[in-house]
């Protein structure tokens, strides 16, 4: 499978550039030319990684770096003309994963991008399988079993199952889990998570008028209960 890179860079012969480089090498690249832009991307398209130009019209990089690495865990390259110190101790801060300084070889920022990956997916091997009572989830494999045989879930149910897993006991808005799973852009009302929750809870739940895994928190959204983690 292509891994798939998102380029965001304002101008666009930068942006082409970039493109052809990754190309050759084999990925798979997404353009935007604005901050807006690129957060409606990476929700909707969940790249493997982004190159991030900071001086962006309509949201500028810090605050798609910043909105992203709360929300998401996708490796971040920054690719900016912003060359002091300060600058790049932000964009380190903020979470991304490497800062490059305009002019670049794109030679390169290729290589970096390899490098950045090959260190997410060793984090990922090393990420073990969450266990709740008879339920595990498997990040790496994309798997989820109940009493150790596979329950099949869809790319968004998995999303969806996969965020609140990682946070048991935290209680998601609908609108938080909407735009976390479908993007910001996404048309539908917030009563889609309803959906989705629902047929969840009838894959994985015992009794799923009285979930014991995916909890209503009334007036808000929805919790994973963390009273069923294991020790």
């Amino acid at each position: 499978m292509y891994r798939k890179i998102l380029v965001v860079d304002d101008d666009k012969k930068t942006a082409d550039l970039v493109r052809l480089y990754l190309e050759r090498d084999g990925y798979r690249v997404l353009v935007a030319h604005n901050g807006r832009h690129a957060l409606d991307l990476a929700y909707q398209k969940q790249p493997d990684l982004i190159v991030l130009d900071l001086m962006l019209p309509v949201m500028d990089g810090f605050d798609v770096c910043r909105i992203l690495r709360a929300e998401t865990s996708i490796p971040i390259i920054i690719l900016s003309a912003r060359t002091t110190e300060d600058d790049k101790l932000l964009g380190l801060d903020l979470g991304a994963d490497d800062y490059i300084t305009k002019p670049f070889s794109p030679r390169e920022l290729v290589a970096r991008v390899r490098a950045v990956l090959r260190r997410g997916e060793t984090a990922a091997q090393n990420r073990p399988p969450f266990r709740s009572g008879d339920l595990e989830v498997d990040f790496v494999s994309h798997q989820v079993r109940l009493r150790g045989k596979p329950v099949h879930l869809t790319p968004k149910e998995f999303k969806l199952l996969a965020l609140m897993v990682k946070e048991p006991g935290r209680a998601f808005s609908r609108l938080e889990l909407l735009e976390q799973v479908f993007g910001f852009d996404y048309d539908g009302l917030e009563r889609t998570i309803d959906v989705h929750i629902m047929n969840l809870r009838k894959k994985i739940e015992p009794t799923p008028i009285q979930p014991l895994y995916i909890q209503t928190v009334y007036g808000l959204g929805y919790k994973f209960n963390e009273a069923n983690n294991d020790p």
